[in-house]
């Protein structure tokens, strides 16, 4: 047998990764894969044969036309996710990947985001923020004739739409008032001012609502419940019945077009199980046996794409081994092909597979954990930890692949995985428990943690904080706020100040942003207490800092303003800028650059 090889971070960065976007009704999937260096869009014959269809600058999504060899693309310019749709042409599939030239131009003006939301028999679904560079108007554009009407006009952050098989009707979902919440809006007939089915103000999320009949919507909601289900709202009476739950877990479900055929994903503790089912017919849900124990789609996400048909569906796989895999599920049988595999040469390479434990916490739950050993024991490092923090801060570190936490481990680092307060998958309680004026307590958190890397065999006076977004507002809230217990920080486009955020963050955001941290209005005196900028003078832990200059989210001067600071004081404090990169690092080359010179920084920090 061969000894698995000893790999380091630049292995698993350059591996490539699969993302399953849609699929035809001949099976054929449509997938993003980055091994060009972005994400660039390929198709999948049905045995797997690949066909690239994109060469473009930056990185890229798409959809199929249902019943035409057309695909929508969306993309943007060096990650300021400002949008734009264009149409590629399949009838004749391209020789060999088209540039910008190669794509006809369906929806463009640079300024504002026009993002993708359904695909119609020749029409498309947009929402955009054109009007006024804050509100999102939802559109419908004729292929054929170029006329859009709207769908909506009505104001606020819209994110999911479901239209009805006749056309003639929609439901939206759009930001509530309340943190991690959405308000079901119907549009009857679309033109028509919009029906609160639910109020402005009610703490619950409404996502994935699909129309299983003329008055029947099903949606995933955690609406008077402490974990999310299935359910289904009937639009002329008003009532409310659960179709789908489980005792203690959030599962989520997305409905096939104009079907009442349902994928479900259960999430147990971060690692995700799939089960087909049938609502209109009384039978056992199928199980969907995937390749391991991982992950399906992003972490707050099910993401799977139905064919127009309902026959076959197409979902992204990951798990601590597997980088990222396009599968295809037969929809009747239950059966799954991986149609794209990512593992190429990891193959050979040794993982550090992750144990879940659960940190004793003072505020009476413990806080689950992931952790991966090193693969690497012994050597200068050995002992040392790195606390991984996720962004978010709405969201959930599951059981997928991250190269970061592969080539932390593999150099020798116990790598720490939490999912501290405010993330998902435990629940509304534990999502709501950092909300406003409770910003602080995932901050403590940390501090819990750091009292328990003894029971993994990690030395606290040689531990790390490592995150990007809002996990690195929470490495500098670590420094700033836990001064004598972090050796060292690597924070990736992180929030420095709150108030400079919400002041600066692109308009539509800020809105969005306020419902979660509190308003500048309203909430300034904690906002600032809460800023790690606030305690700048308590930082004496040296820092490594990486942030794109596009940056939408968490704009570049969130980094400048704490790195001048630091540097006025003499504390140690690298800032790595790239001029073609937004929130966080989408190009290969990039990441190749920064994230080994990171590892360095924290191996002269954390060595023994």
């Amino acid at each position: 047998m061969v000894a698995p090889v000893a790999p380091d971070i630049r292995d698993f960065l350059a591996a490539p990764v699969w993302r399953a976007l849609d699929v035809d009704d001949e099976g054929r999937v449509l997938a993003g894969c980055d091994a060009p260096g972005t994400i660039q869009l390929v198709e999948l014959a049905f045995d797997g044969t690949p066909t690239w269809l994109t060469d473009l600058p930056g990185g890229c999504s798409g959809r199929y036309l249902p019943g035409e060899r057309l695909v929508v693309v969306e993309h943007d310019q060096d990650g300021d996710e400002r949008w734009q749709l264009s149409l590629l042409d399949l009838e004749e599939p391209p020789t060999e990947p088209v540039g910008p030239a190669g794509l006809q131009p369906l929806v463009r003006d640079p300024r504002f985001l026009h993002q993708l939301v359904q695909v119609l028999p020749g029409q498309v679904v947009y929402r955009t923020n054109r009007r006024n560079g804050v509100d999102f108007d939802v559109v419908i554009r004729d292929l054929r004739s170029g006329a859009e009407r709207e769908v909506y006009a009505a104001g606020g952050m819209v994110e999911g739409v479901a239209l009805a098989p006749s056309g003639e009707a929609a439901v939206l979902t759009r930001a509530a008032t309340c943190p991690m919440s959405e308000q079901l809006l119907l549009v009857n007939p679309i033109g028509a001012p919009p029906r609160q089915l639910t109020g402005s103000d009610l703490p619950a999320q409404h996502l994935f609502p699909g129309f299983a009949g003329p008055s029947s919507l099903v949606l995933t909601t955690d609406r008077e419940r402490e974990h999310t289900a299935v359910v289904e709202l009937d639009l002329k009476s008003g009532s409310w019945k659960e179709l789908i739950s489980r005792p203690g877990l959030d599962v989520s479900g997305h409905l096939a077009p104009s079907s009442t055929r349902l994928l479900l994903r259960v999430n147990r503790g971060g690692r995700a199980e799939l089960e087909l089912h049938e609502l209109d017919v009384a039978r056992a849900p199928i199980p969907v046996a995937l390749p391991g124990a991982g992950w399906i789609g992003e972490p707050t996400l099910p993401s799977p794409a139905w064919a127009p048909s309902g026959r076959w569906a197409a979902v992204s796989f990951s798990s601590p081994t597997v980088p990222g895999d396009a599968l295809r599920v037969d929809a009747l049988t239950g059966e799954v092909a991986t149609v794209a595999s990512s593992q190429g040469d990891l193959g050979a390479h040794s993982f550090s597979l992750p144990t879940l434990h659960e940190v004793p916490s003072p505020a009476g739950r413990p806080i689950p954990c992931w952790v991966y050993a090193p693969t690497a024991p012994g050597g200068p490092l050995a002992g040392s930890a790195v606390v991984v923090v996720h962004g978010g801060p709405e969201s959930q570190s599951v059981a997928s692949f991250n190269p970061v936490i592969q080539g932390l481990a593999a150099a020798g680092h116990t790598v720490i995985v939490p999912n501290v307060r405010g993330s998902t998958g435990y629940g509304r309680g534990w999502y709501s428990a950092d909300d406003g004026r409770r910003r602080l307590n995932p901050v403590a958190d940390l501090e819990s943690i750091h009292a328990w890397l003894p029971q993994v065999g990690a030395d606290p006076s040689r531990a790390a904080l490592w995150g990007g977004s809002y996990g690195g507002y929470m490495v500098l809230a670590g420094l700033a706020f836990q001064p004598q217990l972090w050796a060292a920080g690597v924070d990736i486009v992180g929030i420095s100040s709150l108030v400079s955020f919400l002041r600066n963050t692109s308009g539509y955001r800020r809105a969005a942003r306020e419902r979660e941290y509190g308003s500048l209005e309203a909430d300034l005196d904690f906002l600032e207490l809460a800023s790690p900028l606030s305690r700048v003078d308590n930082i004496r832990a040296p820092l490594f800092m990486i942030h794109g200059a596009n940056d939408p989210r968490v704009p570049l001067s969130e980094a400048e303003q704490l790195a001048r600071r630091l540097r006025q004081r003499q504390v140690e404090c690298h800032l790595l800028v790239y001029g073609d990169e937004g929130h966080g690092l989408a190009r290969r080359r990039n990441r190749l650059d920064a994230y080994p010179r990171a590892l360095q920084f924290l191996a002269r920090h954390l060595s023994g």
